[in-house]
């Protein structure tokens, strides 16, 4: 797969001048490391979902970064692990592909495990793509004083010395140190995006993400792995302020299904009531959402079915 292209800059000449900058930050890291929770925090609005499951980010998610004079567009990837199917495969050559387009990185490490093989493959792939980087110590909230002054030499001892900034994305504390050093990171360059645009995320995606994080929220462990969301429909009625939405939870097995429908159907209504809320909240108008269940036995195996998804 290769990477969409940067978009066309927006705005006027003079926003082309050397006085203002932008540019584009690979936000990297192991799985649930809190990546898109952090992306979420420093654009101010929800552009990525959230779990506690690894391989929630399957694909690249733009967030818009404003500051004066400056523009930084983070690109929230998926975390780096070894592939083992279709859809590990095209995830971390997601990754890979973007340290070859950024201006930046932004590396997010865990405050509250240990430092493994994962993260050091991720420093060491931004060191080698020659790229100025940030280091965020996530989660920690999660950790006492003195264990994180003893993580933090950790992390700057894994990361060759470089500054390594404590943060905690879920509560929003530690945040303008790496604000900083992101918009110092950026090239002269336009505004890509207009003002006030938060991501470029298209409308079905973004509502198949919706539904997809209240799956993970509501379903056994062995399940979320094998989920997916496909929208079939959007449609905005005329007659009324209300959006009409079709929408299927895909699966690979008749087990997992009964897991996602519940006894009863209450999984997926409960599924479908709460992305229902967080679609209106999006939309700012009332959503009925048509939630069914579907078996397509080893879709995570399906090249071409991988590529629609995704």
């Amino acid at each position: 797969m290769t990477g969409p292209a940067k978009p066309a800059p927006t705005g006027s000449d003079a926003e082309a001048a050397p006085q203002f900058r932008s540019g584009f930050v690979a936000v990297l890291g192991r799985p649930n490391v809190g990546k898109s929770t952090l992306v979420n925090r420093l654009v101010g609005r929800k552009v990525s979902i959230v779990s506690d499951h690894p391989q929630t980010t399957r694909r690249r998610i733009t967030g818009v970064l404003g500051l004066p004079g400056c523009q930084v567009v983070l690109l929230d990837l998926p975390g780096s692990q070894r592939p083992f199917d279709s859809l590990t495969r095209r995830m971390q050559r997601a990754v890979e592909e973007a340290l070859d387009e950024v201006d930046a990185a932004l590396v997010v490490l865990n405050a509250s495990e240990p430092f493994g093989g994962g993260d050091r493959y991720v420093l060491q792939a931004v060191a080698a793509a020659g790229l100025p980087g940030s280091i965020a110590l996530n989660k920690a909230d999660l950790v006492d004083g003195r264990r994180l002054g003893a993580r933090l030499e950790e992390a700057r001892a894994l990361a060759g010395g470089a500054p390594v900034h404590a943060v905690s994305a879920l509560r929003g504390e530690g945040l303008q140190p790496v604000v900083d050093a992101l918009g110092a990171a950026m090239p002269p360059g336009p505004r890509y995006f207009p003002e006030g645009q938060s991501s470029d995320q298209p409308l079905e995606l973004l509502v198949a993400e919706l539904v997809r994080e209240q799956a993970l929220h509501r379903t056994r462990d062995e399940v979320p792995h094998a989920i997916a969301v496909e929208v079939g429909s959007i449609t905005e009625r005329r007659d009324r302020p209300l959006v009409e939405i079709e929408a299927y939870v895909i699966v690979e097995s008749d087990s997992q299904k009964a897991i996602v429908v519940g006894k009863g159907g209450r999984v997926v209504k409960a599924v479908g009531s709460a992305a229902r809320a967080e679609i209106e909240a999006v939309l700012g108008v009332q959503v009925f959402l048509d939630l069914r269940v579907k078996v397509r036995r080893r879709w995570r195996r399906d090249d071409r079915y991988v590529e629609r998804l995704l």
